[in-house]
């Protein structure tokens, strides 16, 4: 049994493991969520972990590398699922620059976030159901939801309609983010 194959998992989480249909669903505070397996698992309830297994269901002819490549995504999947189940996934993003703005507008019963980013025309996203988006100024954005999947691919849609630029840093940056910037010309 190595270390990173072992799962812990939290008082509040429900694991439910059906081994005929290869599927591990976790019931947690906040969402229900299931994966399809191809790797057993062992489940030991009395130290509440759960132990991804290098045995596939069916007699495959992968390799022993190919299997654990296969066992630490899957390690990593139920780890994620663990996440989302029990806490929100959030991003935050801000935006530089004279004149930037974040908008919220709803229009044919559509949410939607219009921007201003110094083009002659105004950029629109539309809002998908599961996220929630809300500004905190007009220049702070926090996006968050469920899925880290959805929260991290809607920030980076957002973000790459005006990526910062390395001379006055200038652009939509996620709130941690630094901009190391460049030196101009020299006169």
């Amino acid at each position: 049994m190595q270390k990173k194959n072992l799962i812990k998992i939290p008082k509040n989480i429900l694991v439910i493991y059906n081994n005929k249909k290869k599927i591990i669903t976790l019931i947690g505070p906040l969402q229900v969520k299931s994966l399809k397996l191809s790797l057993n698992l062992n489940i030991k309830t009395g130290l509440n972990t759960v132990e991804v297994t290098d045995k596939p269901f069916q007699k495959s002819n992968l390799n022993k590398k190919q299997i654990k490549s296969l066992q630490g995504t899957t390690v990593a999947l139920i780890k994620q699922m663990l996440l989302e189940t029990s806490a929100l996934i959030y991003n935050k993003l801000k935006i530089v620059g004279v004149g930037y703005r974040f908008l919220n507008v709803e229009r044919f019963n559509d949410k939607l976030l219009m921007f201003k980013l110094g083009y002659s025309h105004s950029l629109y996203y539309k809002i998908p159901n599961d996220l929630k988006i809300f500004n905190l100024k007009s220049t702070k954005l926090f996006i968050y939801g469920n899925s880290y999947q959805n929260v991290s691919q809607s920030a980076s849609i957002i973000r790459s309609y005006k990526k910062p630029e390395p001379y006055k840093g200038k652009g939509i940056l996620f709130d941690s983010e630094k901009i190391l910037l460049k030196e101009g010309k020299k006169v």
